[in-house]
Order: C-alpha cells, then structure tokens, then sequence
C-alpha cells in the first residue's frame, strides 16, 4: 500500500498528473498488470524506471488513460445532438464554440464534426480537442481507424468522410481539418470561457467524487448560458442543479 502511495507522490510531482483522484482499485489493477507485464516488481522500481524511460511514461501514460473510443457511440445520443441540440444551439450563433474534452484517439470530435455537418458547411466547423495523452492525441492527428470503430456510422457518412485502405479506413482531410487537437489535463490545466457545448463521455467514471464535483463546476464555468454538457452513458448527473444545470434531454445538460 504505502508504495502505491509513493508511487502516486512521485508520477504527481513528475507529470502534475493526480493518481489520488482517480479510483484507487481500478487504477492500481490496471497499472500493476502493466509493471508485472514489464518485469519489476513494485511500484517504487516502476517509477525509477519511469524516470528514466520516455518510452515507459509513454506506456504508463497510454495505461492510465482510457483510450476506448469508438464513432457514433450509443448512436440514439447523437441523433439527439443533431435533431433537438444542434438547431437550438445554432438558432442563438451559427458559429459554434466546441470542445470536446478527454477526446481520446479522436473518434468523438470527428463524429461531432460529421454531425455538425449535416447543419453547417465543414469550412466553417471548429472543435477544440483535448486529451491528457499525447500518444492518444498523435493517433487522432493521424486519422486512421480499424474497422471496428465504424460500426455505428451511418452508411451514408461512411462513404463521404472515411476512405477504405483495408484493413483500416482513413477519415476524409475535410473533417480533420474541422478538429484541433491539444494536450489538457483536466484537473489541473485552465479551462475555455464562452462555450457553447462541451462533450465529454465515458470518462468520469474513473474519477473520484471528489474530482467529478471539481470537473464538473469547471464545465459549468466554462458554459455561456443556455450551453449544453454532453456526458456519456453511465455518467447521469442526479443534482444537475448544483451547478447550475438543468436537463435538456437524456445525458444533455443546459447550463442556466
């Protein structure tokens, strides 16, 4: 145990990242497999190979991070962002300040590019898009995707926007370009003002409760009124109004 608690001092003053502010249990599981996988045989001799190693932070980075992603994920929920979010969002501005944040390889802000599309020219699409690893973020840069990460596109947006080049499908230079990407940690890094939608999914279930109040009066901040939050699946907010938010459908949050 004290070890672990070594370990999470060290990686914090080394990255700025909090180990302390995710779930221990699921965390520590999934980086002990990954220093067991490599050979040693404590969390102390980990992090002074860590120390030395930019390939093994690398690693160690990609473990800790939750990097799967896939288009058009949970699809009923995009369908409502098109038809209900979009046009009320855009009836206010027609230029759209998004961010979509823990963006992980990259499939989230693409598909909220190609459904953007079906309301605005591409040309005047911009999506901010961050995530905390930068090997994530290279991938997405880089636009290329295993079959299965397109189950869920609808045919007629699969064949405009992603070129086969089998086994993978490459997607189209008009919707990258709507995407730019950076690094951001959420719980330490400043967040954007004036937003007018914020999607981020299937990430705060790896946080404490601690660190879900602190992102989510970030967000909230971040939101001009009558934003919208866009959270995942298994990530329903029961007290929307702690933080100023009332419900605008299901895992849609509009900011008061």
């Amino acid at each position: 145990m004290q070890d672990y608690i070594k370990f999470v001092e060290s990686i914090k003053k080394k990255t700025g990242i909090d180990l302390a502010l995710y779930k221990e249990a699921q965390m520590k599981r999934r980086l002990t497999s990954l220093y067991e996988k490599k050979g040693y045989k404590n969390f102390v001799s980990f992090f002074e190979a860590i120390d030395t190693d930019r390939d093994l932070l690398n690693e160690f980075l990609d473990r800790m991070t939750i990097n799967v992603s896939e288009f058009y994920r949970n699809s009923k929920r995009w369908e409502v962002l098109q038809q209900k979010i979009f046009p009320k969002l855009l009836a206010d501005n027609k230029r759209l300040k998004i961010w979509s944040a823990a963006c992980s390889t990259g499939e989230e802000p693409y598909t909220t590019a190609m459904v953007l599309s079906n309301h605005l020219p591409i040309s005047q699409i911009s999506i901010l898009a961050t995530d905390i690893d930068e090997n994530a973020i290279q991938r997405a840069k880089v636009g290329i995707y295993p079959e299965r990460s397109l189950a869920e596109v609808p045919l007629d947006m699969k064949n405009k926007y992603f070129e086969k080049q089998a086994p993978f499908y490459k997607i189209d230079d008009t919707i990258k370009r709507a995407v730019s990407f950076k690094k951001h940690n959420l719980l330490l890094d400043t967040y954007e003002r004036n937003l007018d939608l914020i999607i981020c999914r299937n990430v705060m279930i790896y946080f404490t409760e601690e660190a879900k109040d602190q992102i989510y009066q970030n967000f909230s901040k971040s939101l001009r009124p009558g934003g919208i939050l866009f959270v995942g699946s298994t990530e329903q907010i029961f007290n929307p109004t702690k933080y100023d938010f009332v419900t605008e459908d299901t895992f849609f949050y509009r900011k008061m």
